[in-house]
Order: C-alpha cells, then structure tokens, then sequence
C-alpha cells in the first residue's frame, strides 16, 4: 500500500506489508517504533494487539540479532491471521502471537475488559518488559479501553522501559495519559504529533 514503501524498503522486506486499512496502525507511527527498536535493541517487547506491527517489530530484531516480541491478541481469528503472515515473512521465531481473550478487572473501582493476565506466564519471566507498544484493546469496546495496560504491567516493566501508547489523539487516550501520569509521576511523557497521534512515556 502507498504509504508503507519506506518503510519496507528500510527494513528489507522483499514483499508490501499486509496492511488493512481498517485496522493497520499508521505508517508514521511503525516508523517510530522501527526506529526506536533498531537504535535502543530492546529484548523483550511486549505489545498489546497484533498485526502488521509484529511484523514490523520480529523483524527488528531479526536486524538487531537479539530481542523477541511477545504480542497479546484477544481474537482466536487474528492470532491465527497474525502467526501465518508471521511464517510467511520467515519471522515467527521473533514474535509469539499469545492469544488472552479479554476479561473482567477491576481498577480504582472502575470495571474494564483487558487481556487475560493468566497468559502473561507464556512471557519470559527472567528478563523485564524494555519496550510496551500499546495499540489495543479497540477503543470502540469500552471507555479508557487501554487504560490498564501500564496498572497491570507496570511490575513487569524494566526501569528502563519505554512505552508508545497509539491513537493518542484521541480524547480517550489523553484521559488514559493523564491517569497513568497521576497515578505513575515516575514517567515523563513526549508527544508525537503524527497522524494518529502517539504519546511515548519513559521514566
């Protein structure tokens, strides 16, 4: 797709991106990432809904010779999607597609539908999460629908860890910033103005 060519081309994919405009992240914003992952090397990044991402992200780490991306997907049909497309690109030894169907917390008396943390066993426990992209669940889902993501990862996170938050344009994902900052005052919070918008939190 138009749009994407730099960044095949910058990361050697020798085929486009499978890239559904319905539900891709932005090409500005796989930029971002690609380049913080190949400059920062981090070895385990943990992301929140799978896609053209995990692509993006295994094959970093492919480039950088270290480094494994574990991606929670709440869809059985995306999973499968997302590990296919994985093998068809030669990347699945870079990237578990973990399948954590999505269930009910309960955080600051307030109820949400996120990722089922029994799963979380299935992510390397010897290292800390070095990079946490955050691109899911659907907003459409509930209100503040990522808003747990850092209040039940933030013990996995290493002290180093950074944090890219997509959609940030969005009025939800400014309330979610501003919670995680209140809550979480450790963090320092650059915003990118690109097209979606992407709010990055390091400490």
């Amino acid at each position: 797709m138009p749009g994407y060519n730099s960044l095949e081309k910058k990361l050697g994919f020798l085929k486009p991106l499978p890239v559904d405009e319905n539900w891709s992240a932005a090409e500005d914003f796989l930029q971002l990432i690609s380049d913080f992952c190949l400059q920062e090397k981090p070895r385990v990044i943990v992301e929140c809904s799978s896609g053209v991402s995990s692509l993006v992200l295994a094959r970093c780490c492919q480039l950088n010779r270290q480094g494994h991306v574990y991606s929670l997907e709440n869809g059985s049909r995306f999973v499968k999607q997302s590990e296919q497309q994985l093998s068809a690109y030669s990347l699945n030894d870079y990237c578990d597609v973990i399948f954590s169907p999505l269930t009910g917390i309960v955080l600051n008396a307030e109820n949400y539908q996120w990722y089922d943390i029994n799963t979380f066993s299935e992510i390397e426990t010897e290292s800390r999460i070095d990079m946490l992209v955050i691109d899911g669940p659907p907003g459409f889902l509930q209100k503040n629908s990522r808003y747990p993501a850092l209040p039940v990862l933030m013990t996995r996170l290493a002290d180093s860890c950074s944090i890219f938050l997509d959609d940030a344009g969005r009025d939800d994902e400014k309330n979610i910033v501003e919670y995680w900052l209140r809550q979480f005052p450790e963090f320092q919070l650059t915003y990118i103005d690109n097209e979606r918008g992407c709010s990055i939190l390091k400490r």
